[in-house]
């Protein structure tokens, strides 16, 4: 047996501009340049199959079936008209893990076709689909009263994440970006969890792409632009800047989503700039002097990263993988609240040597982050994966671990 694993990865979302998609491009990327063999099946426009040194990549399209679940992500309801190929594909390469990231159509395909040709199968967990779940039942109910909408709201994140511990419990072992997910996710699943952390490129954002130089403070969002994401606080921190008598300031917001509209209409100083890639992005986040991320769903937040690459301090909130990003009070903040995330955001505008110094920090703080660090220990998990004790398809009495945040499934 091969001292490295041969790696099938099934991943819904590729060429898309998300944490998701950064991470399989990545993945990719890495067995590439150490020449590892590597099956990447991913979404395309059209069947497509295709090979560069160790990396060899299938794309599937997705067909008149599918429905949008985002605005650059879609599910296919006869996505399993291309189960035979596929199982011919893997025939082919002869991988010795799968490795799925989401319970998708490709992820269920996947596991599917590990079972029935006994390959062991893996699964990463990148987004809190759950909290997306109730987060989303929240805003569709809005006009009811604020007691039945959280009660909709709690349990529509319990059950998602029983069906979801439930999908996970399929894998021999189990991936997750923080130690905190690693931990809740072993137990809830009652399978080996392991680390997979997230890695970013201090050349490709740097802040040697700064151009602003008006003097007017910017403040920056980048991602989707969905409720999930909490983005309507930007408006109210903007409202407290005009309170505080600020008003050379600007909201840099890069990315596209459903409150993009909302946020238009009830904001003055911002200035929307769609989605970005490459070196235009690089140059967006160099501009900003804070970067600020009301997200308490994010499992990562590679976008912190970016930020603090780009000499950019960062404000997040206490709940989710972000962070853990955040060095507090010298690389930026960690808010509990609402109103300390605004109140923050507001003290830090009125010291600019306090912002250059926490992004002259945070920058410092991520030099020694690479890709080539996080995917090592991926690569621990397919080992373990492929070389570990058997485990039974389902635990018998599964534990439904306690996430901050969420309240204890019953």
């Amino acid at each position: 047996m091969n001292a490295v694993p041969r790696v099938a990865l099934f991943c819904e979302t590729f060429h898309e501009i998300n944490g998701v998609a950064l991470t399989a491009r990545q993945l990719v990327a890495y067995a590439g340049r150490h020449n590892l063999p590597f099956l990447s099946v991913r979404p395309g426009a059209k069947l497509a199959r295709f090979h560069q040194g160790s990396v060899f990549s299938v794309e599937l399209p997705r067909g008149f079936a599918s429905f949008g679940i985002e605005r650059d992500l879609r599910y296919d309801l006869f996505f399993w008209r291309h189960r035979e190929f596929l199982r011919r594909a893997l025939a082919e390469f002869r991988p010795e893990v799968i490795h799925i990231t989401s319970p998708g159509e490709f992820g269920q395909l996947g596991a599917v076709l590990a079972h029935s040709l006994g390959v062991p199968l893996a699964a990463s967990w990148h987004t809190n689909l759950h909290q997306y779940a109730g987060r989303r039942l929240e805003k569709l109910l809005r006009f009811m009263p604020h007691p039945f909408c959280q009660a909709a709201h709690d349990w529509a994140e319990r059950i998602s994440l029983r069906l979801l511990l439930r999908f996970y419990r399929i894998a021999r072992v189990t991936l997750a970006p923080t130690q905190e997910q690693v931990r809740w996710l072993q137990e809830g699943t009652g399978r080996p969890s392991f680390l997979m952390p997230r890695g970013v490129d201090c050349e490709e954002f740097n802040p040697r792409y700064r151009s602003a130089s008006d003097g007017l403070l910017r403040l920056g969002f980048v991602g989707r632009v969905t409720p999930e994401k909490g983005v309507r606080l930007l408006a109210e921190i903007e409202r407290a800047f005009l309170r505080a008598g600020h008003r050379d300031f600007s909201f840099l917001v890069v990315g596209q989503g459903s409150e993009v509209a909302w946020l238009n209409q009830h904001m003055h100083h911002a200035d929307f700039r769609g989605v970005l890639r490459g070196r235009d992005l690089a140059r967006a986040f160099a501009d900003m002097d804070l970067f600020v991320f009301p997200s308490r769903t994010d499992t990562f937040g590679n976008v912190i990263q970016e930020a603090a690459a780009s000499g950019v301090g960062s404000v997040v909130t206490a709940e989710g993988g972000p962070r853990n990003l955040v060095v507090p009070g010298v690389t930026g903040f960690v808010a509990d609240t609402d109103e300390q995330f605004i109140a923050k955001v507001v003290e830090l505008a009125s010291d600019r040597e306090r912002l250059r110094r926490m992004g002259q920090a945070a920058r410092e703080h991520v030099l020694g982050v690479s890709w080539d660090s996080a995917f090592r220990l991926t690569y621990e998990a397919y080992l373990h994966c492929r070389d570990g004790q058997r485990v039974a398809p389902f635990p018998r009495r599964p534990t439904f671990p306690t996430i901050p945040g969420l309240p204890a499934a019953v």
